[in-house]
């Protein structure tokens, strides 16, 4: 049995102000870091031992991996990171409020900007020193790759390559693979992975450093797929960041 498990960062600073995020690199709170501790130990409990990790280039999925290697004395496992499971660039409204943004332009508008699959934010100006062509971690990658803003399509596209190319191909030597990363760019995986219509995605919400496990047969179709943890708070961790973008 092959397993692939998605984790999303722990609570961030931009995460706790409810403020849009994207690209813009915001370190996570102390709950975060307790959140993604204590997703470690359970996988550890529920006797989980991934192989390999992959994360973005993102502090807050970097650390939130960290906590949960550390919490599984699994410090030493090999990790890839890759610009491609960045979250979505959420564009001109980075840094923005999500309420005040919803106050702005009501919440169906501040929805489509969130979750649909291909309604885009405004986008960024080229010389907008939120730019990601501003940053060297991203030097080495060519400009017109690097978004000013993006939809769950344009997400998903840029991801799917390094996803379908690289942690997929690492079921070839390892049986459990572990995926730390963002809340849209684990929402495009799940997609694929469950085959989710543009509309039913519209509603998937990731809750944060909530260990989701997916089991593939010998053939890597998806037999199972589950969340680790109590339903309850699962439900209530999802439940909120539906509630992010709403104006009340």
């Amino acid at each position: 049995m092959k397993r692939l498990i998605l984790v999303r960062h722990g609570e961030s600073e931009w995460n706790k102000l409810n403020l849009f995020t994207g690209w813009t690199d915001v370190d996570l709170t102390e709950a975060g870091i307790r959140e993604a501790y204590e997703a470690g130990k359970l996988l550890l409990a529920e006797g989980y031992h991934p192989e390999i990790c992959f994360t973005s280039y993102l502090k807050r999925a970097v650390k939130t991996l960290n906590e949960i290697l550390d919490a599984m004395n699994m410090d030493y496992l090999p990790v890839q990171k890759s610009w491609r499971l960045n979250e979505k660039s959420y564009g001109a409204l980075q840094g923005q409020n999500k309420k005040e943004a919803a106050q702005q332009y009501g919440d169906d508008q501040v929805l489509l900007w969130r979750r649909s699959f291909d309604t885009r934010p405004p986008a960024l100006a080229l010389d907008d020193p939120r730019s990601p062509r501003r940053e060297d971690r991203y030097k080495e990658i060519p400009d017109n790759l690097l978004p000013m803003t993006e939809a769950l399509k344009d997400t998903i596209e840029r991801l799917m390559p390094y996803y379908q190319g690289t942690i997929l191909k690492a079921f070839e030597k390892y049986n459990e693979v572990l995926v730390v990363a963002h809340g849209n760019s684990l929402r495009g995986i799940v997609k694929e992975l469950k085959q989710m219509s543009n509309d039913e995605i519209i509603k998937f919400n990731m809750p944060t450093a909530v260990p989701y496990v997916f089991e593939f047969d010998d053939r890597m179709q998806v037999v199972s797929d589950k969340m680790i943890g109590d339903a309850e708070a699962i439900a209530q961790k999802m439940q909120s960041v539906a509630n992010q973008g709403k104006a009340k």
